[in-house]
C-alpha cells in the first residue's frame, strides 16, 4: 500500500550573475568545510575559484545539482570524505538499511534501473510542479516501473520535498507511521532513490 506525507516545500530562488558578488570576497586555498550552502550568484565556476576547487570535481561531487539552474539555499559538498564521497542517494540508502538492521531485517539493494525511476520521479516532480504519488506524465508509481520495464510482485513509494540532507528526509519518514512501514517492510529486497533539487524519492519493490 503506497503512503504519503505532505512535506514542506522549498521556495527556489534564480540566482543573479556572478558579478553581483561583493568584490572582497575572501578566497581560500581548500575548503574549510564539507558542505557550502548557494547564495545569490553562485555558480560552480565561482565556488570552485572561491575554495581552489577544480570546478568540472566539484560538479562530480554534486552530480543532483543542475549547473545552469542553482538555487539560492541549496546545499552543495565541496570535498569527498570517507562520509560524504556518495550521492545522496546512496546516503539514503545506507540510513534505510541501518533502520532495516536494527529491526532485524535484511538488507535493501540499490539497483540502478530502479534507481533511475525514482530520479526520474524526483526530477519530474520539480520539473511539472506538484507533489504527489500519482505524476501527471507517467502515472502511478506501478505504472511507471512497468514503464521502464521492471518487474515485481509488490512495490511502494515515499516521497518528500525539502529537506536538505539525506540525514533530515530520513527522519521525516522515520516520524511517520506509513512511511515507516514502507522502509520496514520485510516484503521489499530492493530499493531505488532519487534525488532532485529538494525532491525525494524511494521506490521499493519485491523483486524476487
Amino acid at each position: 500500500m503506497i503512503k504519503r506525507i505532505l512535506l514542506a516545500v522549498l521556495l527556489f530562488t534564480f540566482c543573479l550573475p556572478v558579478a553581483s558578488h561583493a568584490q572582497n570576497i575572501q578566497f581560500f586555498k581548500e575548503p574549510p568545510f564539507e558542505h557550502y550552502k548557494v547564495s545569490r550568484g553562485d555558480t560552480f565556476w565561482f565556488i570552485a575559484k572561491r575554495y581552489g576547487l577544480d570546478y568540472k570535481e566539484l560538479m562530480r561531487l554534486n552530480p543532483e545539482i543542475v549547473p545552469t539552474n542553482m538555487h539560492v539555499g541549496e546545499v552543495i559538498r565541496l570535498k569527498a570524505s570517507a562520509e560524504h564521497s556518495s550521492t545522496f542517494e546512496d546516503q539514503v540508502v545506507s540510513l534505510v538499511n541501518q533502520e532495516r538492521r536494527k529491526a532485524g531485517l535484511s538488507p535493501l539493494t540499490h539497483r540502478a534501473d530502479v534507481k533511475n525511476v525514482a530520479h526520474k520521479k524526483a526530477e519530474d516532480m520539480i520539473k511539472s510542479n506538484y507533489f504527489s504519488h500519482n505524476s501527471p506524465n507517467y502515472g502511478s508509481p506501478f505504472d511507471m516501473l512497468r514503464t521502464f520495464g521492471i518487474s515485481y510482485q509488490t512495490a511502494g513509494e515515499n516521497i518528500a520535498k525539502g529537506q536538505k540532507t539525506p540525514e533530515a528526509v530520513m527522519n521525516s519518514w522515520m516520524n511517520s507511521a506509513g512511511h515507516r512501514a514502507n522502509i520496514l517492510n520485510g516484503q521489499y529486497d530492493t530499493i531505488g532513490v532519487g534525488f532532485y533539487h529538494g525532491a525525494w524519492v524511494q521506490m521499493f519493490i519485491k523483486a524476487r
